[in-house]
């Protein structure tokens, strides 16, 4: 919900494990309107993965910098999301890197690699991200929008430790 922002929070339709969302963004005059389907990480909402990728033009899977449990889990939603989806355009979204930049710098290097080599064999670009400080959210909608319509994307890649990673 924080990545659609706060004033689409009442458009939100919840259900268990599933929420479905709407962001609309203005680009260069034309409106692009996003549904976005929210699949809860839990073994319990995987029945709604189905449904939430089938016509899905890109597909996010979130993790949570400061837990890694969370991105040990990105491979198995991966591929529980390509039996559904073969085409949607993966991307790896490390979330809540302002938490992320206070862990010691040699378990960041850690984190950041094992994301980054998840993000390859994915397939995926990858960004961290804090929807707390809007750190790369829109970047991340941008992003989608430029590879569906084969816009110029001028964004640079960032791999510094400590700073929030944007790889393609």
């Amino acid at each position: 919900i924080k990545y659609v922002g706060d004033e689409q929070q009442r458009k939100s339709l919840q259900m268990k494990g599933l929420n479905l969302m709407d962001k609309t963004l203005v680009v260069k005059g034309a409106r692009i309107a996003f549904s976005i389907w929210d699949v809860a990480g839990d073994h319990g909402s995987l029945d709604h993965v189905p449904i939430a990728c089938k016509d899905a033009v890109a597909i996010l899977f979130m993790f949570d910098l400061t837990s890694r449990c969370t991105l040990n889990s990105v491979i198995g939603w991966y591929n529980q999301a390509r039996k559904w989806n073969k085409t949607a355009i993966p991307i790896l979204i490390g979330t809540k890197f302002d938490d992320f930049v206070r862990l010691p710098p040699d378990l960041q290097w850690t984190i950041v690699t094992q994301a980054r080599a998840y993000a390859k064999a994915m397939d995926a670009t990858l960004f961290f991200s804090s929807a707390t400080h809007n750190i790369n959210v829109n970047k991340i909608f941008k992003f989608i929008m430029a590879k569906l319509f084969n816009l110029p994307w001028t964004v640079q890649r960032n791999l510094t430790i400590g700073e929030p990673i944007i790889d393609f």
